[in-house]
């Protein structure tokens, strides 16, 4: 079992995930024999990581240390504080601790995973308090993009470190619903705060985050002016945003459709627990938009980054079963691209365009502000906690790094301030703070399918990276090794490395180059097998193409052997005849194929005569 190097009267911060990136958020303290996790997020792959559906944590030191972990306490529903627990409950069946919006999100995750029915699952509010033998955790609460989001205080025999999860400082929330709790900030920050953990997303922005009131005024003012029908796309979760658009809706007498599973469960959910209210005879199944007048109906869709298999994306190409693009239609954006998706954004934005709809979008256009706090609320948390220790979380490097200075503004001594990374561990006492180890199986994992086993590693990436760069070539012959001939091909197929009907001479040269691979292999090889003919094939196939094209496709050699089991192990391979090589070298120039003429490599009779050697064959 792994043991972190720290002091027995110690308290240990550490990341497996959220440091020096925006995803899979994970911290967790520890004292002696007790774990609390913070979160168990995703990050969702960039481009270059093809295939993969998510990135999580490799959770070895967690798994090794299971018997230690106490609860896995949620700061709110997004998916990149939620959406690594299916993959970690099927490694260790922690209890979890989360509010009522993120706590109905979680039950449809792990009821898709099968993992539903043993999860240990505790709803908590604010005010809440949960005590082990050493530790105890208490909450308070926080505003963002997403309901009941809360803060999470771990108490500890040296302090209190806390967690802001996501925030800004919204003091004006739509619906009437309640604004961050300054006063239980303000009591921790009196109280004494040890560490503070806090969000940096949005710490390049020197301003104080707009409120969901101000987008909500505009989305109000934007629907009153459209006469046609409106789509909605947004991100499932924001529900804060969805009540907008329906109050705006329902305002005006429209009907109300929902496309997109996720969408879907965010609407259910957001009714079950009062954060929306539409009436049920206002929302309409997804079959009957066109028994209405387009001036009377709203889409909520999913795919505000250009997912490709989302609602609007399909809408956007016409593989809608239900919505085609109308001239009068309006599609509203109600988000930003997240990093990595602006290209996807923007070429989603111009189908839409292109099919007819106008489309409203970004920060221009007043109908979005974000969920994280700029540098202004930043700073307001940094006043009211009043921390003795800092590290910034929950941003890239350079996010931390200016998040420090703003502490330092704050009174945060310099020397107070860590920028960690995944992994690191900071130790603790009242009066010290070091980094006292790295736990070094930290590290991404990738997941290419539905559980914690399916994943693929960086040689399976840089495979397919290759694959889409140079191609793939596949050399495909049929041999037998008891008359020691070329049966059938060899033949050369290629897959995005050249178009063979516009280059007939690369392929036959590379049929003719497979050829004589497999001959000189009978020749030169006292024992011929699978994985000597494959080398063999790599070898002269990667030199040809290189020499002709400067590129280097995958090759993947598909010979067959018949007889394999047939052959004595002491036979030897007979010089072949030059006459009938020179015949075969012939037809090959006139010849685009040369499946019917083959080359046969008998053996010769050993009573007849002495075999050839290997040696003497060269």
């Amino acid at each position: 079992m792994t043991k972190l190097k720290i002091k027995n009267n110690e308290v240990a911060f550490y990341a497996m995930g959220g440091l020096g990136e925006i995803g899979k958020n994970m911290y967790c303290v520890q004292f002696q024999d007790e774990i609390i996790v913070i979160d168990c997020g995703v990050l969702f792959p960039e481009d270059e990581l093809l295939g993969v559906d998510y990135v999580i944590q490799n959770y070895d030191y967690l798994i090794e240390n299971k018997d230690k972990i106490k609860g896995i306490f949620i700061t709110h529903g997004h998916e990149d504080h939620i959406g690594g627990l299916p993959f970690f409950l099927q490694k260790v069946n922690a209890p979890i601790y989360a509010g009522p919006f993120a706590m109905s999100l979680i039950k449809g995750k792990l009821e898709e995973k099968h993992l539903l029915r043993n999860a240990e699952l505790h709803e908590i509010n604010e005010f809440d308090e949960v005590h082990f033998k050493k530790l105890w955790v208490s909450f308070f609460r926080t505003t963002h993009s997403i309901p009941d989001t809360l803060g999470v205080a771990v108490h500890t025999p040296q302090g209190t470190i806390v967690q802001t999860g996501d925030f800004k400082f919204d003091l004006t929330p739509v619906g009437n619903l309640p604004g961050p709790n300054l006063q239980q900030m303000a009591k921790l920050g009196d109280d004494g705060v040890l560490l503070l953990t806090s969000d940096s997303t949005n710490a390049e922005r020197p301003e104080f985050t707009k409120s969901e009131r101000w987008v909500d005024i505009h989305i109000r003012r934007i629907f009153e002016r459209i006469k046609g029908r409106i789509i909605f796309a947004s991100f499932a979760s924001n529900v804060y945003r969805l009540r907008e658009a329906s109050d705006a809706a329902l305002a005006q007498g429209r009907k109300i459709a929902v496309f997109g599973r996720s969408m879907e469960n965010a609407i259910t959910a957001g009714q079950e627990l009062g954060y929306l209210n539409i009436p049920k005879d206002s929302l309409i199944d997804q079959n009957e938009i066109n028994n209405y007048p387009p001036e009377k109906v709203l889409i909520m869709c999913t795919g505000s980054q250009g997912e490709p298999m989302a609602a609007l994306s399909r809408i956007a190409n016409g593989t809608h079963r239900q919505i085609t693009i109308q001239p009068e239609d309006t599609v509203v954006f109600s988000s930003n691209p997240i990093p990595g998706n602006t290209t996807s954004v923007n070429a989603l934005i111009n189908k839409l365009e292109e099919s007819g709809a106008n489309v409203i979008h970004g920060y221009v256009n007043n109908i979005h502000t974000s969920g994280h706090g700029g540098q202004v609320d930043e700073e307001f948390m940094l006043r009211l906690m009043k921390p003795k220790f800092f590290a910034p979380v929950h941003g890239e490097y350079r996010m931390q790094k200016i998040h420090t200075k703003l502490a330092e503004m704050t009174g945060v001594p310099k020397e107070n301030s860590f920028v960690l990374a995944n992994g690191d561990v900071l130790a603790l006492t009242k009066d010290s703070c070091r980094v006292a180890d790295h736990i070094d199986s930290v590290s991404d994992v990738y997941i290419d399918g539905r559980d914690a086993g399916d994943t693929v590693g960086n040689p399976e990436i840089r495979e397919r990276r290759l694959l889409s760069e140079e191609g793939v070539v596949t050399a495909i012959a049929v041999v037998d090794l008891k008359d020691y001939q070329i049966v059938a091909g060899p033949d050369i197929v290629s897959r995005g490395f050249v178009y063979m009907h516009e280059s007939q001479e690369l392929i036959k040269a590379a049929n003719h180059e497979v050829f004589w691979a497999i001959l000189n292999t009978f020749k030169n090889h006292k024992h011929v097998d699978q994985r000597v003919l494959n080398r063999t094939i790599i070898s002269r196939l990667q030199k040809l193409l290189y020499d002709r094209t400067g590129r280097r496709p995958v090759i993947i050699p598909m010979v067959t052997i018949l007889n394999g089991n047939n052959r004595s192990e002491n036979q030897h391979y007979r010089r072949p005849n030059n006459k009938n090589n020179q015949a075969h070298k012939n037809e090959r120039q006139n010849n685009h194929s040369h499946r019917n003429s083959q080359q046969h490599f008998k053996k010769k009779n050993v009573k007849e005569k002495q075999p050839v050697t290997s040696g003497d064959a060269k």
